[in-house]
């Protein structure tokens, strides 16, 4: 790792910081002077740590999909169709990052096939989360099952691309995956089933790491195909 890429981390970590103590102090001008700039921060990352490579375009605009679901997500409370707006926008997040981690193929054995119990283990997961928010969504039932579905099927492709990329991307690939089901997870349990005191603070850290680690993960495939 650069030393340009360690302070644009660092700025990163600095932002993530600064908003979640604007929402646990209630500082809403800290919230809306950070929360804008966290994607803007992971594209600027992603854009000078690697030059023309396969898959750049893609993890940018999914990043500039994410940070727009992250701007009407900020204004939902006021103005209650921007949480459909922003569930499009990470819609096409997700949908970008299946297109990301399918991309990778080689004569290396997919981890789902080897492990098949994983598939059954993340729909149930899946059915599960809906199955516990379907009775208070709604008119947001069709809207809250794609986007489910959706994310589980980003969460088994990067389960697939895990040995089909260098060890170091497939960890941050994975986990990256895995904290933005969580993120979501807690997110709509928290907006459809139980409000509770901690959950933008998890939502917030969960989804920021979820998105550095794929950026990061990103960033060492690329160096490694270099190399």
């Amino acid at each position: 790792m650069t030393k340009h890429q360690t302070i644009l981390q660092n700025i990163f970590w600095v932002i993530v910081l600064a908003d979640i103590t604007g929402n646990a102090l209630n500082i809403p001008i800290l919230h809306y002077a950070a929360k804008p700039l966290l994607m803007p921060a992971l594209i600027i990352l992603a854009f000078t740590a690697i030059q023309a490579t396969r898959g750049k375009n893609i993890i940018l605009t999914a990043l500039f999909f994410s940070w727009m679901g992250d701007l009407f997500l900020m204004f939902e409370n006021t103005n209650p169709p921007f949480f459909i707006f922003g569930l499009a926008s990470f819609l096409a997040t997700h949908i970008l990052y299946i297109i990301y981690f399918a991309g990778f193929k080689n004569n290396r054995v997919s981890l789902l096939k080897k492990q098949p119990l994983l598939i059954v283990a993340v729909l149930l997961y899946g059915a599960s989360l809906v199955w516990l928010l379907f009775p208070k969504l709604g008119n947001l039932k069709i809207p809250v099952l794609v986007y489910a579905t959706v994310i589980c099927t980003m969460q088994l492709y990067s389960t697939h691309a895990f040995n089909k990329v260098n060890k170091k991307a497939a960890r941050l690939f994975l986990s990256g995956a895995l904290l933005f089901v969580l993120s979501d997870s807690v997110l709509a349990i928290n907006k459809f089933h139980l409000p509770f005191a901690a959950a933008g603070a998890i939502i917030m850290l969960t989804y920021c790491a979820a998105q550095y680690n794929i950026v990061c993960g990103f960033i060492k495939q690329n160096m490694h195909d270099k190399s």
